[in-house]
């Protein structure tokens, strides 16, 4: 899952990457509300952390750029400002959930685990397409019941397939989406067929009835085996 955190204090920020790595997610970074705008009008994340006060504008007019791009980005306001009026703003643009600074960094990813299962999987903690099912709190796949041990980028491939199921997913979105960042600097697309070349013999070894169909020269389907 990725996760952009919009966050200008850079202690806080810091706090808040490493503590989402920790929990395998895939986070980028914003602290101000120009390059901000710029990653949510270029890219798609599963949860956006938005802070309100930002230098050179307010979080809450990226709120309001979402909405009119009709992005179905997941939001969880951060920010210091505990007023009613902001929580009550916030949350009629859009945003999903407002916390309040300090918090605890347990409750922040329980909301957005909470915000990633109403977003991606109709609020069921286990994802299931045909015999697969995929816990993405756990990071754990199973098919008819075994597990299927997976590397984390085969998890996350897999899991990102499985939420765009039957659509056809661009190479370049599904590096973007896995990668982050870290696919400006690469050459060409090779470590991404690896990836997909190693998750499609595991899932057909074990029985799979999903497969991931390559449309030559484009990108990728998961479609019922």
């Amino acid at each position: 899952m990725k996760i952009l955190v919009i966050e200008d204090e850079p202690q806080m920020l810091d706090t808040l990457v490493r503590s989402l790595k920790q929990e395998q997610y895939l986070v980028e970074t914003a602290t101000d509300y120009d390059s901000a705008l710029e990653k949510v009008g270029l890219y798609a994340y599963d949860c956006i952390l938005l802070d309100i006060n930002l230098p050179g504008g307010s979080g809450l007019e990226i709120l309001e750029e979402l909405k009119k791009q009709q992005k179905s980005e997941g939001v969880i306001i951060v920010s210091a400002r505990n007023s009613v009026d902001d929580k009550i703003q916030g949350l009629e643009l859009g945003a999903d959930d407002y916390l309040p600074k300090p918090f605890h960094m347990a409750e922040l990813h329980a909301r957005v685990k909470s915000v990633l299962r109403r977003r991606k999987f109709d609020g069921q903690p286990l994802h299931q397409l045909q015999n697969v099912q995929i816990d993405p709190d756990k990071h754990q796949v199973w098919v008819a019941g075994q597990e299927l041990v997976l590397n984390r980028k085969e998890f996350d491939i897999l899991l990102y397939l499985v939420t765009n199921k039957d659509r056809l997913v661009s190479k370049t979105a599904l590096a973007e989406h896995v990668w982050g960042d870290y696919i400006d600097q690469a050459d060409n697309y090779e470590f991404i067929y690896s990836q997909i070349k190693n998750l499609r013999k595991k899932l057909k070894d074990c029985g799979a009835e999903v497969e991931i169909q390559a449309i030559y020269g484009i990108g990728y389907k998961l479609v019922v085996a």
